[in-house]
């Protein structure tokens, strides 16, 4: 069979299995394994046990472990509520200083926690209720929210970039550096959407905030400057070289384990168990994904797929960026039914040769398609920040949450398009600090 009809069927068929309710791990090794058997006989078949563990067996690996650890001790504390109470405290005489401690919070919860689920349910939860009381809009309310919590994934430290770094040989650093610039420049895109939106309501009232003194202010930093004080040891340790990235994160997540036993009290043996538990969860998870998908990108290899599909494209007589709006669409599709990493996992072996036969940066293109994945996370059929924000208010509709985010949707389609047009962004950062790329 020509191997372009048949990366056509597998795609076919992986889609249906995935919606048959499989999970993402097992329906990448049913139909790689189905593939192989057919194609390449059963002696193919001998090969897979040796792939699935040896894409485990990567150091590199460990840090998603312990960034998750990181990010679950804190999200299992009031370091969310305390974090959006001391922005609100010291943001107050901003207009519409609420709605800009809202996103502040949830971006640097979202640096903190690594989750956006996480980081919608944790600000969420104080920021919501707080907005509606103030008259603000519930589209804003729950949209900045729902927005907000996707800066987890762009943000450093990300799991998804270590993700993509592992999958596509980048280097994690770099990626962690190419997604501060972006990320800031998401939140303020969200931010001049939120006030235009809330000033164009016509109650100017609710831009401001109640007063609070000195005092006030700064009786509450001890709970939140030991958290900010680890993602920068967290970073300068990484970029210092005094350490791998693997060796950060397990020092990060012992520091917050510790800071949450010691400033919230987090010393009954169910809550710590919970977190390790759950934090575990997520880890196998996300590795048995990764092992998964190292069989079927091999897969696609061993039937000349990706070769195919690359030689094909790169025979194409078409501009680049044209090209480049191909890609984007299809990683729009894709985020809108399956999580992050198993798009990243299932398109980098695919998309990486295109984009840098076209002349793109691997480093800016983890930055383009994070942000293509934070747009599936509030956009249905799946829009896994939409439920969690409707968990959280369940008098708001859903229909109004999808109203409400999105505006911020449209701030992600320009933060794309800004990129393409200044792709230094991105890259101006790890350049500056690790050196031009080789």
């Amino acid at each position: 069979m020509d191997p372009l009809l048949l990366g056509g069927l597998v795609a076919v068929i992986t889609i249906v299995v995935l919606f048959s309710g499989v999970s993402v791990a097992l329906g990448l090794l049913i139909v790689s394994a189905g593939f192989l058997l057919v194609f390449d006989g059963m002696r193919s078949l001998e090969l897979i046990p040796e792939i699935l563990f040896g894409k485990l067996d990567n150091f590199a690996l460990l840090s998603i472990p312990m960034f998750i650890i990181m990010g679950a001790s804190i999200a299992s504390t009031r370091a969310g509520a305390d974090l959006y109470e001391a922005l609100e405290r010291w943001l107050t005489r901003v207009p519409g200083g609420l709605v800009i401690s809202n996103l502040g919070a949830c971006a640097l919860f979202a640096a903190m926690s690594g989750s956006s689920p996480a980081t919608c349910a944790a600000i969420g939860k104080m920021g919501i209720p707080e907005m509606r009381k103030r008259g603000y809009p519930d589209g804003v309310a729950a949209g900045s929210i729902a927005a907000g919590g996707t800066l987890g994934i762009l943000i450093p430290p990300s799991v998804t970039m270590i993700v993509y770094g592992i999958a596509t040989e980048t280097s994690i650093g770099r990626l962690f550096l190419a997604g501060v610039m972006p990320g800031l420049m998401l939140m303020f895109l969200f931010m001049a959407w939120s006030l235009y939106s809330t000033a164009r309501s016509g109650d100017r009232a609710m831009l401001t905030a109640r007063r609070y003194s000195w005092s006030e202010r700064l009786e509450i930093l001890p709970r939140v400057l030991p958290f900010l004080f680890i993602i920068l040891g967290v970073l300068y340790a990484m970029y210092g070289g005094i350490a791998t990235p693997s060796e950060t994160a397990a020092v990060g997540a012992l520091l917050c384990l510790v800071i949450a036993v010691i400033i919230y009290r987090l010393w009954n043996p169910r809550d710590l168990w919970t977190v390790l538990r759950d934090s575990t969860r997520e880890s196998v998870m996300i590795l048995f994904i990764i092992a998964a998908a190292g069989v079927f990108s091999y897969m696609l290899s061993s039937l000349f797929i990706t070769q195919s599909i690359a030689a094909w494209i790169g025979e194409l007589e078409v501009n680049r960026w044209v090209l480049m709006g191909a890609v984007n669409v299809f990683l729009l599709i894709a985020g809108f039914f399956l999580p992050p990493v198993a798009v990243i996992l299932m398109a980098a072996p695919i998309l990486l040769p295109i984009i840098q036969t076209a002349g793109f940066d691997p480093i800016w293109f983890a930055v383009v398609l994070t942000i293509n994945m934070e747009i599936g996370l509030i956009s249905p059929p799946v829009g896994l920040n939409l439920y969690v924000i409707n968990g959280i208010a369940p008098d708001i509709s859903l229909r109004t949450i999808l109203i409400g985010s999105l505006p911020f949707v449209v701030c992600m389609v320009l933060a794309i398009l800004i990129l393409c047009l200044f792709p230094g962004i991105a890259t101006w950062l790890p350049d500056l600090v690790m050196g031009p790329a080789i």
